[in-house]
């Protein structure tokens, strides 16, 4: 009787010792992969190996590191094999598992000429170069094997640059976040030695319905003969996909610093460190070495037009925390970003009365609360998320924003 009584006590404390464990794998970040075309769509074709067996290897690469290296983040795939998905199948399946990021892979190739090489990703937006547009019109033109396309993408005709003209009024709320990613993505594949063509945006079909920060990543050219080779092999398939690991595993780290709380992650990678002024925010080529057709231009005219806004707004802060909080960190958290400033009063704001923001490389930020109490701030942010899935938690002292 004592010896089950003993092994009673130990069944307890092993399930006691283990529940922190098991509470820790929880997932609690759900990122969706997207090998694009598949099936009857090869997408580009090269000489010995066509896009989608490139896009479909890499993408279930990718998913096999993070289900390795990550315990709390769940992977979803559009496909896991040869099979066609529609454009916007790809983003509802993002958007009815709620993800968090959503990362489309393809591979690029051009008609004329086979010396065109290296990486680029993508976010939403209107193409400023008529490159970036013959991009998205090759990418979108998969929609031309889908039934009833007219009547379901509105008319939308993918070889037509008078389509394109709807991705100028769109407002993604998700921008500052998919351009740091893509930022991300970019400076990876710098450290893998791939050739770096800069964060670009253009009109992608597949990015435009999806609820959550996205890129489309173009891993390379197929009608360049070194490069179609490259990807075909397994190591450098290998390599690509180390890659975007290293920098959704960066992202995922500023991500769970922003909630308030720490990485689930057990990845050992060396290159994991970043932060959220360097690498989200930060301009992220010198000036002569920006790709062709890179969208740092776009970025930086909305520096430029923002300074004396930026000296105003900061100037504000600092004399409204100055009395009560000088020398302390306050914590505040930040509800959504808009490149325009809104009214107090606006719909968007939900009803949250208080409501601040500050201006950062042209972009409104908007927070909610204001503390210097830590804890404090991780219960608001838990409040706030209800309403704002995507809030996180920044600091400022002296009025100025800093890392904490």
């Amino acid at each position: 009787m004592a010896r089950i009584s003993f092994l009673c006590i130990n069944l307890l404390m092993v399930l006691f010792l283990t529940q922190p464990v098991l509470q820790a794998r929880e997932k609690t970040f759900t990122v969706v992969i997207d090998a694009g075309h598949g099936g009857k769509d090869p997408g580009a074709r090269g000489t010995v190996i066509n896009e989608k067996e490139i896009n479909l290897s890499v993408a279930l690469k990718l998913g096999d590191k993070i289900s390795a290296s990550h315990d709390d983040v769940k992977v979803i795939y559009t496909r896991k094999n040869d099979r066609f998905i529609e454009l916007d199948e790809r983003a509802n399946i993002a958007n009815r598992n709620k993800a968090d990021l959503f990362i489309s892979i393809h591979t690029n190739s051009v008609k004329k000429g086979s010396t065109a090489r290296g990486t680029e990703t993508y976010t939403l937006g209107l193409a400023r170069t008529d490159e970036n547009l013959a991009v998205a019109m090759r990418e979108n033109s998969a929609i031309l094997l889908e039934d009833n396309y007219e009547q379901k993408y509105e008319g939308f005709d993918p070889n037509s640059s008078e389509s394109y003209i709807i991705f100028e009024f769109m407002q993604n709320k998700h921008m500052e976040q998919s351009i740091g990613f893509a930022s991300e993505i970019q400076k990876c594949f710098v450290s893998a030695k791939r050739a770096d063509r800069g964060v670009r945006q253009a009109g992608f079909l597949v990015l435009r319905k999806t609820s959550m920060p996205s890129v489309l990543v173009e891993l390379g050219y197929i009608s360049n003969r070194d490069e179609e080779h490259f990807m075909k092999s397994s190591d450098g398939q290998n390599k690509l996909a180390n890659a975007l690991f290293d920098a959704f595993t960066r992202y995922k780290k500023e991500y769970d610093r922003k909630q308030g709380g720490v990485s689930g992650g057990n990845s050992s990678s060396g290159s994991v460190t970043t932060s959220v002024e360097t690498s989200y925010f930060a301009d992220e080529q010198v000036e002569e070495g920006v790709a062709p057709g890179s969208e740092q231009d776009i970025l930086n005219r909305k520096k430029k037009s923002s300074v004396s806004s930026q000296k105003r707004q900061s100037t504000t802060t600092a004399a409204r925390t100055k009395s009560v909080t000088t020398g302390k960190i306050v914590y505040k958290v930040q509800i959504l970003t808009s490149d325009k400033k809104l009214s107090s009063g606006a719909k968007v704001f939900k009803g949250y009365k208080n409501v601040d923001y500050f201006v950062e490389k042209g972009i409104y930020k908007y927070t909610c609360g204001e503390t210097t109490d830590f804890d404090s701030i991780r219960k608001l942010r838990r409040q706030v998320a209800k309403d704002f899935k995507d809030a996180f938690i920044v600091a400022f002292k002296d009025g100025k924003k800093v890392k904490y």
